[in-house]
């Protein structure tokens, strides 16, 4: 039985003509996957003895809202999805001055291992199919009677762990019969797998490429995250620079900042050195401090003087907004959270 949200126009086009169905069929059913139905009797539109058929053939989406949290700081909406099989996943709805945006997961769990992540703790379950991806888009949308348009996919999971569900995933959400999101309203998230950036550079899809580099050079990045000793900092930048050349579009660096390890104005300098003359944006993110991490976060003021210091020496950078810091936004944390309390 293959999943609703996975299938495109095209396949219903073909699901029809096997059903010997009229062809106007296919776009009536494909409509609902951009509504974010999860069951078939939402579909007025359709008659009941069409709906069995798509029964019979479809699981309509495999994910339930296992738990929300809103923060009544700033409606950041945190959602908890139970998939089909028991594994459970994070989506995060944020409000911003242009829209509604979702970051997304890409796997149930993650197997980067990096040191500082909430997401690793709980472990890797499997990757999601496109249709899950999609589905949790499509199924916040519907919860929160907004319309989505941006994506990030930065929740659990790493993206181009998960290749080739990623690029089917962006085109089904930027297909216009379905969700319609533009593609450069899209950031796809990677911790740095550089054979994958290569390729993934070659797609020629306009979205944005957001590396996680959290370090000024090779011996900081390792202790923070295991994937730098299987593709050095070097190699990383490399890759940055060919995707930013070949595209022409500007790399976004996450750079979540640690209290003694990775803050201080000489990392500030060292990082401005290393990017020198590439096209691209230092995110730099406070961090949530885990009660098994051992990290502690930067204060404001180092996180302002290590951003000016950047800016002095040519490189464009900001510090990112705080969101849902009351609901435990951050990726992963809820999820293990629950977990830890037995309610998944």
């Amino acid at each position: 039985m293959r999943n609703f949200y996975d299938m495109t126009i095209t396949d219903w086009q073909e699901w029809v003509r096997e059903k010997q169905l009229p062809a106007f069929r296919a776009a009536q059913i494909h409509k609902w996957m951009a509504r974010g139905v999860v069951d078939t009797e939402s579909m007025t539109d359709i008659s009941k003895d069409l709906r069995a058929k798509i029964t019979e053939d479809f699981y309509i989406g495999g994910l339930t809202i296992a738990d929300k949290k809103i923060s009544a700081i700033d409606e950041t909406t945190k959602y908890i999805f139970r998939l089909y099989d028991g594994n459970t996943i994070e989506s995060v709805l944020m409000k911003y001055k242009h829209g509604y945006s979702v970051c997304l997961s890409s796997q149930a769990g993650c197997k980067m291992g990096c040191t500082f992540c909430a997401s690793t703790g709980a472990g890797f379950g499997r990757d999601l199919s496109y249709g899950e991806m999609l589905a949790q888009v499509a199924i916040i949308g519907r919860d929160s009677g907004q319309r989505i348009g941006h994506v990030v996919i930065m929740g659990i999971g790493e993206p181009l762990d998960n290749y080739d569900n990623l690029v089917n995933f962006l085109k089904l959400a930027n297909d216009p019969t379905g969700l319609n999101i533009g593609l450069r309203h899209i950031s796809v998230s990677t911790c740095g797998l550089v054979p994958d950036m290569l390729k993934f550079t070659d797609e020629g899809l306009p979205v944005t490429l957001s590396v996680s580099l959290h370090a000024p050079d090779q011996q900081i990045r390792e202790r923070l995250m295991p994937i730098a000793k299987v593709y050095t900092y070097d190699k990383l930048l490399a890759a940055c620079r060919n995707h930013t050349e070949k595209t022409g579009r500007r790399i976004s660096f996450e750079y979540t900042m640690f209290r003694g390890i990775n803050d201080q104005p000489a990392h500030a300098r060292q990082l401005a050195k290393q990017l020198n003359g590439m096209l691209c944006h230092v995110n730099l993110i406070a961090a949530n401090e885990l009660e098994s991490g051992g990290y502690q976060a930067s204060d404001r003021k180092t996180m302002q003087k290590f951003m000016q210091l950047l800016i002095q020496n040519g490189i464009n950078a900001t510090i990112r907004r705080e969101l849902g810091s009351d609901i435990m936004a951050a990726c992963g944390q809820l999820r293990r959270s629950l977990e830890a309390c037995g309610k998944t």
